[in-house]
């Protein structure tokens, strides 16, 4: 007798951590979009209200700042209430501050909306997320799914800043003020209802970790773990080295290049719709240079990858001052491919190296590294304009960050390995 099963072949469902990552990825993609858009509205501010370049550039360093320091509390806040309440949260204070400045009338009104809301709202949803979701969900394809999140603040500008220099332009920068507004409320329900704070709740574990995982139990003082955690970091001599490398990272690509390549192309007669063009592309290839370093953070030794990156980097600032010109020519098609590829190819590796050395505190001291990315950036912004201003170029301020960046490779390639990384003391 032959007794015949039918037996359905069962397809494997797709883990829980995957689905995480995707709403992970909409809010980050929402805050880069959200915290690029007050440039797009300089403009027409300055035509409505009067106010000088200074005045309104005051929101936008505010909210650069803030961006920047609010992401390490911001970490240890996901740890005391978890992610989901933290960036739902956050969702709803960027609609708060977007949807009061339509009804400003005096330039400290932007400072508290633009600057201080939108800037803590979009603080709590920065790289320090990226590196939590990653930490939690994730054990096999974390440096991947870093490099995903981190990629997408560059999809965020280029899906948000060309819809809303239109609306800005066509419909009024209240139009856009209030899409902004109206996008955020749209994501936080999404947030609220698909987004969970760790595998446990939900009866499962990180993709790629042994069974029986369970979730750490909630820390209190959110604010003052922070800073405890600052404290135990700034003894080690990691800590430095990664924030020292960061703080040029910030430097030579937001505070230099994203804020003074349009204005430096245009001193050499390049349009400027020309060189915003240019700078766009930039973020296009960001996205794959990314997601390729965040795949090679879980294959190749972090400390080189930075090590590379930053030389790399670098070299393409030092030649970057040859190259402009009227026209776009292929050499600065070149240049812009090249440095586009290697933006920020740097997070996924430095995240992978805070992981390695702080262990749970990971992402909070990723937080305070983060936070020294946003320092170098305002400073170079302000250093490339007074050099611009005193020289009449920006060749100087090129050269500078390049150099900047061979330090940090030296630097990068100096941190301790892993096996020694928590033990390693401040020399002196």
């Amino acid at each position: 007798m032959t007794v015949t099963a039918d037996r359905k072949r069962v397809r494997p469902r797709l883990h829980r951590a995957w689905s995480v990552a995707l709403i992970a990825l909409v809010a980050i993609i929402g805050a880069a979009g959200f915290r690029a858009t007050p440039g797009v509205l300089i403009t027409p501010l300055e035509d409505e209200f009067g106010w000088t370049r200074g005045t309104i550039s005051l929101a936008v360093s505010v909210n650069l700042l803030l961006y920047g320091m609010t992401a390490p509390f911001a970490a240890a806040l996901m740890d005391r209430f978890g992610m989901r309440k933290v960036v739902s949260a956050a969702l709803v204070l960027v609609a708060t501050g977007s949807g009061l400045t339509i009804w400003m009338k005096a330039s400290w009104q932007l400072v508290l909306c633009w600057g201080v809301l939108v800037g803590l709202g979009t603080g709590s949803m920065a790289l320090a997320f990226a590196a939590t979701v990653a930490d939690r969900w994730f054990v096999r394809h974390r440096g991947l799914v870093t490099g995903i999140l981190t990629a997408g603040g560059a999809t965020g500008q280029l899906i948000f800043l060309p819809l809303l220099a239109y609306l800005a332009g066509d419909h009024g920068w209240r139009t856009a003020a209030l899409a902004v507004s109206a996008a955020a409320l749209a994501v936080a329900p999404m947030v609220w209802l698909l987004l969970r704070d760790h595998p446990a709740d939900v009866g499962t574990t990180a993709l790629g970790a042994p069974p029986g995982q369970v979730a750490p139990p909630p820390t209190g003082g959110a604010g003052a773990r922070a800073l405890r955690v600052l404290g135990s970091a700034a003894r080690t001599r990691p800590f430095w080295l990664l924030a020292g490398g960061f703080a040029i990272c910030g430097a030579s690509t937001s505070g230099l290049v994203q804020t003074h390549f349009i204005p430096a192309a245009h001193d050499h007669g390049m349009a400027e719709p020309v060189a915003a063009g240019l700078l766009a592309l930039v973020g296009v290839f960001d996205i794959v240079g990314t997601v390729l370093s965040g795949w090679l953070s879980d294959r190749v030794d972090p400390r080189v990858l930075l090590c590379a990156y930053y030389a790399l980097r670098g070299a393409s600032l030092l030649v970057l001052p040859s190259l402009f010109s009227a026209t776009t020519e292929p050499s600065m098609l070149i240049f812009i491919i090249f440095y586009g590829l290697d933006w920020v190819a740097t997070v996924p590796p430095t995240i992978a190296l805070c992981r390695s050395a702080y262990g749970r505190d990971g992402a909070v001291v990723f937080g305070w590294v983060f936070a020294s990315h946003q320092v170098g950036a305002g400073i170079a912004a302000t250093a490339a304009g007074l050099t611009r201003d005193a020289l009449g170029e920006y060749t100087l301020a090129w050269y500078g960050a390049g150099l900047l960046c061979a330090f940090a490779a030296i630097m990068s390639i100096r941190i301790p390995r892993q096996a020694s990384l928590k033990s390693e003391p401040v020399a002196g």
